[in-house]
């Protein structure tokens, strides 16, 4: 069985001193770059948060303070910091994460109307990344899933993995929560679970 890594947004923006910095993110780099360098991956993909200036998930953009909620093309969404902005350092790749065996990178919330937590499509599930298109290009059934951060863009990964069909696991060292809500990170997992994708301690 063919397998993949999908590493999802370790960017500087959502590491220590970023403007969205997810506890304890840096502690995953380590882990991350031994799975690459213990394991043999047919493909290794990062996904990478890559939003124009202005995004409308951004607080900043609507007037509206980090935290609050407002419905955004008919769903909820949630009122981010401004972050991994196309072009600028907090959107880059964390320089601790060992790019070498990295095959294919996609980029993700692009679109100014729209969010995207998952690497596969946008929240409103209407515009594809490519991601499915390119796993079964390759012929891969079985995704391993790491990144940042376990309750967003993480879980949305997993759960859109499990319901295209591939064998979906998380290595739950390799992730942490941003709990921008409390027990967010516990509900994520136990939602994951629900939805057939394996834990890995």
């Amino acid at each position: 069985m063919k397998k993949a890594l999908i590493i999802v947004d370790v960017q500087n923006d959502f590491c220590e001193g970023g403007a969205l910095a997810v506890p304890g993110a840096n502690q995953i780099i380590p882990y991350i770059n031994l799975l690459m360098e213990e394991n043999e991956y047919d493909e290794i993909i990062l996904t990478q948060d890559w939003h124009p200036e202005n995004h409308k998930s951004f607080a900043s953009t609507n007037g509206k303070k980090e935290g609050e909620t407002i419905i955004l093309n008919g769903i909820p969404q949630f009122m981010w910091p401004d972050h991994c902005i196309q072009g600028t350092f907090g959107a880059e790749f964390h320089k601790d994460l060992n790019l070498e065996k990295v095959t294919h990178t996609i980029q993700k919330g692009t679109d100014i109307e729209f969010d995207s937590y998952s690497g596969f499509q946008d929240n409103n599930g209407k515009v594809k990344t490519g991601l499915d298109d390119y796993l079964k290009y390759h012929n891969i059934e079985l995704v391993e899933i790491v990144g940042l951060a376990l309750d967003y863009c993480v879980k949305y990964t997993c759960l859109d993995a499990a319901q295209l069909g591939y064998v979906t696991c998380l290595h739950f060292n390799g992730t942490r929560a941003v709990n921008a809500r409390p027990d967010n990170g516990k509900d994520a997992i136990y939602e994951m679970v629900q939805n057939t994708v394996t834990v890995l301690g």
